[in-house]
């Protein structure tokens, strides 16, 4: 991995959590850097970020109390995901992850080529998200 993709990593993240650049614009950067995709896992606190030759870099999430729920509630994740996208007010990406580890998100993975997001839960219930016209 080039550093500077490893910059852009870390960047795009960052990004998220201080709410410098929208999904759409991380999403961009990502892609322009060569990323195909990434993935969070929430029992792990981390990120990983996918290059098509197989390279990925790791990044910890950052730290909190919240515990992933048992119960996969999808409709509950499906708001939190639509609150993201309008942009709702008052909405931040640390919140967004309070709600749905709340909801029994496990983690979820980001593929730009197929231009969805795959959330789940502990028991491999999913919810598939398209993404919106970017």
């Amino acid at each position: 991995m080039k550093e500077k993709q490893t910059a852009t990593a870390i960047a795009s993240l960052a990004a998220a959590y201080d709410a410098s650049m929208d999904f759409p614009t991380i999403v961009g950067t990502l892609i322009a850097a060569g990323f195909e995709g990434y993935s969070v896992d929430y029992r792990r606190k981390v990120c990983a970020y996918y290059l098509p030759d197989g390279d990925s870099i790791e990044l910890s999430l950052l730290p909190d109390e919240e515990t992933v729920a048992p119960e996969f509630l999808g409709e509950t994740v499906k708001t939190a995901i639509h609150e993201a996208q309008s942009g709702a007010p008052g909405y931040t990406y640390k919140g967004f992850c309070r709600k749905v580890k709340a909801a029994g998100c496990a983690g979820y993975i980001v593929s730009f080529s197929g231009r969805r997001v795959v959330y789940f839960g502990r028991t491999a219930e999913t919810h598939v998200e398209h993404f919106p016209n970017l």
